[in-house]
Order: structure tokens, then C-alpha cells, then sequence
């Protein structure tokens, strides 16, 4: 059975490179009938950030990645927090130690920083010079029963090339000469990662290491952690790095880097699984899919279609992914579909605008792919429409692109009313009907298209910015549209 993990580290809350980790160790062990376990690797006590577990847990679940083990549900291989486990590393440690594979160390931080600049002093590479490994074994007991604060070291066997078939990056190779002989327990008997990782993932059954391209490196130590133990070594696969725009490494100095960042700012989290999906990896060949559900990402995952090469962290693809899933989101809801846009912002309507259900609807109509992409932006797109009296900023409607003064604009506003008052009111349910009226008359006008249509926009809103003239006249039904346009064109 393939059993994958995510083991994250309260350090702070869940970055989106986490999340992907976590996204793409879900998939496989989902599509492969496998399980998938969440552990918390708090070791490190000086960086431990209070609420960071509690908001792991929650982004996952938001994001619907659930998992089969872990702090909050326990299992059958736990603890499931690395701060809980200390007893069973101290004992597989002493084996290391026992077995010839591990030894104390009792340099002082002073001795190792003076090794180090007498390293780089001989343009030696920084490694530790293996001073307490000669001690025999009568004068390390003796400082170890005098209570001589020590760390154990792990061993690294020279001369040996250390290799895996990665599952993202095939071949790859380490000479263990150039592998220091890390610290596996710290002197304040708390394990290093290293060390943490491999004893927890041997005895919590993991076949599958799917982790980000930092920890490569880091890879040929617990291979031979592995080897020293005498346990399988599982499958690794190392993610490319998610980058910003210009291919520097995603920081939080250039954006929002936490997944929560973008719960708290709406993105809906099909959209948010969905597009971190696609950073490194796709289903390749003829495959043109971008929008995918959960399910449809189990089913076409594969870690050999994962991409070596970084991968750019683009906020517009995100934007139009979330777009697209808020649209198939409202068009499953059931009812009409002025129905169905009115449920969906109920809550960010203000009562005194539910008076004219028909209005409202329409209205609503006009702006609906903006508040279907974001239903919270309900007021700040209709509420031109719900004002008792529109206010004309001459500087606006007077427009030099357009060629628009404010005589031509009083012109065009009493020609629009006088010839939208002659028309019956059936017209303002047909918006084809709407335009040909207006187009005729700048025909007849003998102005552009924009010298009639701008001052219109204006009179009817107040803003620069709205749905296009023939929306708003319909929207807006005869009366209320020829009162706009007469206070308009009286206030020039």
C-alpha cells in the first residue's frame, strides 16, 4: 500500500508551497487506494508559532484535504507530534550510537566556530573534523556521567556515492565525502529534522517522500540514516520551487504567501486546489483542461508528468481560474437565473433595495459577472443605480477623447429624452430596440457614436465606469431613465 505524508512545521501558518506539498501527496494516495498522513514536526521549540497546528489543520481541511492519520484523529503509528515522540528517537539514537554509526560530541559552540574559520581560512570545505570521534570510549563515559552537555553525531561512511532514482528528477547522485557528520540529537534531547524524519517515516510506513526542491539536498543524509538503521528507503520525489514573476523564489516580501491569505480574500478553495496543482505539474500530451475538481485531479495525477523547472506563481491565472469556478459554482445552483443571482448576494443587499424585486433583478443582471466572480462587491457595482439623485461632475461628462463638451453633452441629453419619450415603453424591455433608436439619432445628429452615448453613460450614473447604455436604459425602465437624463442635461 502506498502511504504518503505531509509533516508540516508550526513555525508559522501554512504557506501555498505547503499547500501543494500536502495537495499533491493527497493525490497520490488517494488515486493509489493509499493513505495519507498529517504530522507535525514542531522540534524546532524557538521558532513554535501559537495557533500555527490549529491553522494547518483548518487550511486543509478548507481545502478539503483530508487525511487518514494524524494529530487530531490519531491512528495506529502515532504520536502524530514530533514533541511527543522524543522517548522513541533517544532510543533508536543510543542504537546509532551502540551500532558504531552515531557518537557523542562535546565541542564547545567556540571550538567549532574556530574550526570553521581555520576551514575557510585553507579554503576548506565547512565540515566538522570528526575531533570527538577519536575520544575513547572510557573518557566519553566519563564526561557523559559528569553531565558534559553533548550532541550525537551521525557517522557519514567516506568514500561512498550516494544515489536515488528520484521521481521527479531521475537520476541523481552525492558523494558522502562532501556529507557532513550532522547532529542527529541536539544536547537538549531534542532531535534534529534529520533525524526526526526518517525514524518517523520508517515507523509510520511511508513508501513515498513527496517534498519540496530545498530538501534535496537533505536527501542523501537520510538515505544513509536509512542504510545505518538497516530500513527500507522509501521513493523520493522532489517539487520544483514556486516562483514570483521575475523567477526569484516566492517570498512573502513580494506577496501573499500564506494559503489563508487568500481564504481571507475569497478565492474560492476548488480554485485555489485547482491552481496549485498546475504549479509543475499538468496531464501533458493533447491535454488543453485547466479547470479541473478534485476528483478529475485523483483520477489524472501522475508525479512523472511533474516538472523539474520552476514553477511561476501567477495571481492573474489564479483570478480567471477563480472566475471560472465561481461561474460553474452559480450555474449548478437551481432556478432561474435572475433567481439565481439574487440568492447568491441575498446577504449583501440592503433592505431598501429589495422594494422594486424587478429593478433589483435587472440591475443585478447587468453587473452579474462581477458579483458571480465576487459576490462581496454587490453595493460597490449597483448602488449608481439605487441613488435618488445622480450628481454631474461637469469634468467627467465633458470629454476631449470623445470629443465631448458640455454644450454638445446638454445637446445630446435633451435629443436622447426627447426621442426616448416618443418611444413606447415596451422598447425598454428590448435592448436591440434601444440601440437602433440612439444609433438613429446620432445618424441624425450627425455626431459619433461616443458624442451621444458618453454624456448618456454619464447622466445615468454619475461615473465613469458602468454597464454600457443600452443595459442601463433597460435596467433602469423609462421613468427613471428620462428623469436622469432631463436633471442631467438641466444641471449643464
Amino acid at each position: 500500500m502506498i502511504v504518503t505524508r505531509f509533516p508540516p512545521s508550526p513555525t508559522g501558518y501554512l504557506h501555498v508551497g505547503g499547500l501543494r506539498t500536502a495537495l499533491y501527496n493527497y493525490l497520490l494516495a488517494r488515486q493509489q487506494k493509499g493513505r495519507f498522513i498529517l504530522r507535525i514536526e514542531d522540534t524546532d521549540r524557538a521558532r513554535y508559532v501559537e495557533g500555527a497546528v490549529e491553522n494547518i489543520i483548518e487550511t486543509l481541511n478548507w481545502a478539503s484535504i483530508d487525511h487518514d492519520e494524524g494529530p487530531d484523529i490519531g491512528g495506529p503509528n502515532g504520536p502524530y507530534t514530533q514533541s511527543e515522540r522524543l522517548k522513541i528517537y533517544k532510543e533508536k539514537v543510543q542504537f546509532l550510537v551502540e551500532q558504531g554509526e552515531a557518537y557523542h560530541c562535546f565541542c564547545t559552540a567556540e571550538r567549532l566556530t574556530e574550526m570553521r574559520e581555520r576551514q575557510q581560512a585553507h579554503k576548506e570545505a565547512p565540515k566538522y573534523d570528526r575531533h570527538c570521534l577519536r575520544l575513547a570510549a572510557e573518557e566519553v563515559a566519563k564526561k557523559l556521567n559528569a553531565g558534559e552537555p553533548s550532541v550525537i553525531r551521525h557517522k557519514v561512511p567516506g568514500g561512498k556515492k550516494v544515489s536515488w532514482k528520484d521521481l521527479v528528477r531521475d537520476e541523481v547522485s552525492f558523494d558522502s565525502d562532501l556529507i557532513d557528520d550532522q547532529v542527529l540529537m541536539k544536547s537538549d534531547g531534542y532531535p534534529t529534522y534529520h533525524l526526526a524524519n526518517v525514524i518517523d517515516d520508517h515507523s509510520m510506513e511511508v513508501t513515498h517522500v513527496i517534498r519540496g526542491e530545498e530538501w534535496l539536498s537533505s536527501t542523501p543524509k537520510h538515505i544513509l540514516l536509512y542504510e545505518a538503521f538497516g530500513w527500507e528507503i522509501p521513493q523520493f520525489a522532489h517539487l520544483p520551487l514556486l516562483l514570483n514573476k521575475d523567477r526569484s523564489k516566492l517570498s512573502k516580501r513580494q506577496g501573499d504567501v500564506a494559503a489563508d491569505d487568500y481564504r481571507k480574500k475569497g478565492y474560492l478553495p476548488e480554485a485555489l486546489i485547482n491552481f496549485i496543482a498546475l504549479l509543475g505539474w499538468h496531464p501533458g500530451g493533447d491535454e488543453t483542461q485547466e479547470i479541473f475538481s478534485m476528483e478529475e485531479l485523483i483520477e489524472k495525477f501522475s508525479l512523472e508528468k511533474v516538472h523539474k523547472g520552476g514553477a511561476v506563481f501567477d495571481l492573474e491565472k489564479l483570478d480567471w481560474i477563480n472566475w471560472q469556478w465561481r461561474r460553474r459554482k452559480f450555474d449548478e445552483l437551481p432556478g432561474e437565473y435572475e433567481d439565481k443571482l439574487l440568492n447568491l448576494v441575498e446577504n449583501e443587499i440592503p433592505a431598501n433595495w429589495r422594494d422594486d424585486a424587478e429593478l433589483l433583478k435587472r440591475c443585478l443582471k447587468t453587473v452579474a459577472e462581477k458579483v458571480i466572480k465576487e459576490p462581496s462587491t454587490t453595493v460597490e457595482n449597483l448602488s449608481f443605480y439605487f441613488k435618488e439623485k445622480v450628481t454631474i461632475d461637469a469634468q467627467l461628462i465633458a470629454n476631449e477623447k470623445m470629443k465631448v463638451d458640455l454644450p454638445l453633452a446638454k445637446n445630446s441629453l435633451e435629443k436622447a429624452f426627447e426621442a426616448l419619450s416618443a418611444a413606447p415603453e415596451s422598447s425598454f424591455d428590448d435592448e436591440e430596440a434601444l440601440k437602433t433608436l440612439l444609433l438613429e439619432l446620432v445618424e441624425k445628429l450627425g455626431i459619433k457614436n461616443g458624442q451621444l452615448l458618453w454624456p448618456m453613460r454619464v447622466a445615468l450614473t454619475g461615473e465613469q465606469f458602468s454597464p454600457g447604455v443600452f443595459e442601463l436604459l433597460w435596467a433602469l425602465g423609462k421613468e427613471r431613465s428620462l428623469e436622469r437624463l432631463k436633471s442631467a442635461a438641466e444641471s449643464l
